[in-house]
């Protein structure tokens, strides 16, 4: 029996929605304090048009990959938003859990 080429990436990318559905049950979303953002001391850049990235979140202690948008950064760390569980997220990651999805987003 071999495998159905035509419909893998679909069924691929449902159960990793509904793996990231599950993952979001597991604690809050985590994001950086503004102790760590210093964002009274550094320069923040917003995007008219986010770029889409790879992050690592952390929900409660579980990490995850998801794709997302980088909104806003600063030279040490990006805001992001993404869609799990039928809900928009939002956080502040530092800038080296973002992996390009196309031109540099976090500058």
């Amino acid at each position: 029996m071999g495998t159905n080429r035509r419909y893998a990436e679909s069924i691929d990318a449902r159960t990793s929605e509904r793996i990231l559905d599950r993952i979001t049950r597991d604690g809050p979303l985590q994001t950086l304090t503004a102790v760590e953002l210093q964002l009274d001391k550094l320069a923040v850049t917003t995007d008219p048009k986010p770029e889409r990235v790879r992050a690592w979140v952390r929900f409660g202690s579980t990490p995850v990959i998801v794709d997302a948008e980088a909104c806003m950064w600063t030279e040490n760390a990006v805001a992001i938003r993404f869609r799990a569980a039928d809900k928009e997220f939002r956080c502040w990651v530092w800038r080296g859990a973002i992996a390009q999805s196309g031109r540099d987003a976090s500058r």
